[in-house]
């Protein structure tokens, strides 16, 4: 049987039987991949090293003629060991991974794997905000689902002023302008900037900081709508 090389990051391990595991990886090449890991829970495995969660692993694999293959090899190639060291960033990391488990089908495109990567990535570098690091996840994520929030019109078409209040509607994206509104020009340039820059640019451009409490929360809400859905 044919045996096929890629690279991975593993999104979920699932105990199987005694000391079998099965994981499901996402991949550059292959999208997501669900493989029996066979006797990965001995003390002795070999394949236990290389599909750590947060790392980039080698895998060698062999389609299954069901929806899972069988891991053949594994050799470890990074692993951001930083962010097992904080509670809130691994909490995160887990959140991550999850979000993009959940909304990815198996034949999702290379995107999804990069957008990951450069997530953890960031999450591994101490210096970088991890709520900056999620919010510029969140967004990278809608915008590939093809539900990027609308940052040029509110829900009546009209331009966002730079002088006005809003609210925002989940359900059609996008802002509504609102005296009390909780979100306002620093906001929307801000979730722009989210879609255009990477994090380590986005680090060092000031007044960021200032509204990401309330992106988050906008994030975050988006996202798990299509959780749910």
């Amino acid at each position: 049987m044919n045996q096929i090389v890629t690279t991975a990051i593993v999104l979920s391990r699932l105990n199987y039987g005694e000391a079998d595991r099965i994981i499901t990886v996402i991949t550059p090449d292959n999208g997501k991949l669900r493989l029996m890991a066979k006797g990965v829970r001995r003390v002795k495995s070999k394949l236990a090293g290389g599909i750590e969660l947060f790392s980039v692993s080698s895998l060698t694999f062999i389609k299954g003629k069901g929806d899972i293959g069988t891991l053949v090899s594994s050799r470890l190639q990074t692993h951001f060991s930083s962010i097992v060291t904080d509670y809130s960033r691994t909490m995160l990391g887990y959140d991550i991974l999850k979000a993009l488990n959940k909304t990815t089908d198996d034949n999702c495109e290379g995107e999804y794997y990069h957008l990951l990567l450069l997530a953890l990535a960031t999450l591994d570098n101490r210096e970088i905000d991890a709520i900056l690091t999620k919010c510029w996840f969140m967004i990278g994520l809608l915008k590939l689902l093809g539900h990027t929030p609308n940052l040029n019109t509110d829900v009546e078409g009209n331009n966002l002023i730079a002088n006005k209040k809003y609210n925002f509607d989940y359900q059609n994206m996008s802002f509504h302008q609102y005296n009390n509104g909780g979100f306002g020009a620093g906001h929307i340039k801000a979730l722009r900037l989210l879609l255009q820059e990477s994090p380590e640019r986005l680090h060092i451009i000031g007044g960021l900081n200032q509204v990401l409490p309330e992106l988050d929360d906008l994030l975050s809400s988006c996202t798990k709508n299509f959780l749910i859905a």
